[in-house]
């Protein structure tokens, strides 16, 4: 591997939680390897610790050495030729190769030893419902959606609604609701011509009723809790940890939520009383965790959604924290949440997907 391929995947061990994850989004293979001082392994980090920490404490400025394992696996350069049966035996995607010092001097990535991506056991996920919103009029991206309903809009030659459904196909989900209202004849059209081996019952608004009221009127009584997502973003995470984490953590509604890094443009001014200025920030980036608009939801609540309302999956959130409800968060990299909900939005998404695409 090249010297600057080589430094995606290393940094200092000194660094934030919230570094770590914009290092690791930046070599897409969910793992950092850390250095002391002196430029020796001392540690690594994959995303699922770096969300086992978050769930644990929230604190994005932590620094990584309170969450790295500092035991990583490693082989020394004369034992390169070992790659191959430790990455099979461990599931290591990437393997970090040190010079008697401990300083790395390559690393061996899974898909280049074996030409392809190392295949990810996916949980089985069968029986569990997901309902997507779809009958929104998506007025962000018109002139398109005068034309298309935002859920045909194609990211490449794929629908984004369909890459949606193709992801949750993974884990053997095969039933599907879908809010329909807006040019909801052309969707319905696109499925049957298509043919698929999942099955879509369509859940049709006479009139809007925004992103919770349309789970009133499902006819279904769900058993399970389910999926709730939007028809206009990409969540590139494993749904059967997100689907676990809020069956154990006794959440009622578990909201999957994205890393986003906000760079302020100009220099801020910390000030005191009477106008003195106490410090000049220059540039300061803020960190939040957004709503990605997927959630897993306990069944039960649909019956606290009034009927016949504009009533989006926040006011029922908010209604259930009101009420003492226990709410969480599924915390996942910037990188992991495509939004198409905006034009520049849409090319970032295609840009993410060749990158994906080409990985595989």
């Amino acid at each position: 591997m090249h010297k600057e391929s080589i430094a995606k995947f290393i940094s200092d061990q000194n660094i934030t939680i919230v570094d770590a994850m914009k290092k690791i989004d930046s070599n897409a293979k969910g793992i950092l390897f850390l250095e002391d001082e002196n430029r020796c392994l001392v540690g690594c980090i994959t995303d699922g610790d770096i969300r086992r920490w978050l769930l644990k404490t929230g604190d994005l400025n932590a620094s990584v050495k309170l969450a790295m394992k500092e035991t990583p696996k490693y082989l020394y350069q004369e034992e390169k030729d070992k790659a191959q049966d430790i990455m099979l035996q461990y599931g290591i995607t990437a393997l970090p190769i040190i010079n008697c010092n401990r300083n790395i001097v390559d690393i061996i990535l899974y898909a280049d030893l074996f030409h392809s991506e190392q295949k990810v056991k996916r949980k089985k996920l069968k029986g569990v419902p997901v309902v997507i919103m779809a009958g929104g009029k998506g007025t962000r991206l018109y002139p398109y959606t005068k034309i298309l309903p935002k859920p045909l809009i194609p990211i490449g030659d794929t629908p984004i609604i369909e890459r949606i459904i193709n992801c949750f196909t993974e884990y053997d989900i095969d039933k599907y609701y879908m809010t329909v209202n807006y040019k909801k004849g052309m969707i319905k059209s696109y499925f049957s011509d298509l043919q698929p081996t999942y099955d879509i019952q369509y859940v049709e608004e006479t009139m809007p009723l925004g992103t919770g009221g349309s789970l009133k009127i499902i006819k279904e009584k769900f058993e399970v809790p389910l999926f709730v997502t939007n028809c206009d973003a990409l969540v590139l995470a494993d749904y059967s940890e997100i689907y676990d984490y809020h069956k154990k953590s006794g959440n009622i509604i578990t909201v999957v939520s994205a890393l986003k890094n906000i760079t302020i443009p100009y220099g801020v001014l910390k000030s005191e009383e009477n106008g003195r200025v106490v410090g000049i920030e220059e540039k300061p980036q803020l960190s939040y965790f957004i709503n990605t608009g997927m959630y897993v939801i306990n069944p039960q609540i649909i019956e606290k959604i009034p009927d016949g309302i504009m009533y989006h999956m926040t006011d029922l959130t908010e209604k259930v924290m009101r009420e003492g409800g226990r709410v969480g968060m599924y915390p996942i990299s910037e990188d992991s949440f495509l939004d198409m909900g905006e034009f520049n939005e849409m090319h970032r998404m295609e840009e993410k997907l060749n990158i994906v695409s080409k990985n595989k």
